[in-house]
């Protein structure tokens, strides 16, 4: 954002819910919900923990809706940050239980190693999915095709009534972006309070 302001519908969605406007919450969880519940499950491999991860988000944003701060990106930034650090969090808090278990009934325990690389697997995942559905559709479509379809960069060309340069253009940057899933991923750390149960 060239001038560090959020568009519009981010601002005037935080002074709704700061303002205790439920349709607001509705409209925000109508907006959203998809993305919340398929990264938590993309993280988490659970479909009743993505369902937990999904109720905790939107509780956290109708409660702390002052916790946005649109100088870090839009709402729906925000919000798959809040969904991750949260399925960083119950993925943690699984582990521990497991390796509690394990230990009470004489196993051993679990090497943190494996727990930290486990977490950065299901956020590169994680991270690659949201990309993915973020990017802009020309992009998404030209990889759909090449590498969903197994079509080459001629084949996909022509499927979507482009140049060949155009693209191997859209190609290199959906790759592009796609690669910035395991160098830069999404924050790990949690905003005050975000543990309350809802």
């Amino acid at each position: 954002m060239a001038n560090n302001a959020p568009p519009r519908w981010d601002r005037m969605m935080q002074q709704r819910l700061a303002r205790g406007e439920a349709s607001a919450l509705g409209e925000l969880y109508d907006r959203f919900a998809s993305l919340v519940h398929s990264q938590a499950h993309r993280m988490l491999d659970d479909e009743s923990a993505a369902d937990v991860v999904t109720r905790e988000v939107f509780g956290y944003v109708w409660e702390n809706p002052d916790a946005y701060d649109p100088k870090q990106g839009s709402m729906r930034s925000w919000v798959a940050r809040l969904t991750h650090r949260q399925s960083v969090r119950r993925l943690r808090s699984t582990a521990a239980a497991e390796t509690y278990e394990d230990v009470e009934d004489g196993g051993v325990r679990a090497d943190p190693a494996d727990l930290e690389e486990r977490v950065h697997r299901a956020t590169a995942a994680a991270r690659a999915d949201y990309i993915v559905a973020s990017m802009p559709a020309p992009l998404r479509a030209a990889l759909e095709l090449a590498y969903i379809q197994r079509r080459d960069y001629r084949q996909t060309a022509a499927d979507l009534g482009v140049t060949e340069d155009e693209a191997r253009r859209r190609l290199r940057l959906g790759l592009q972006l796609l690669s910035t899933a395991h160098t830069r991923p999404l924050e790990g750390s949690s905003p005050p309070g975000y543990g309350r149960r809802l």
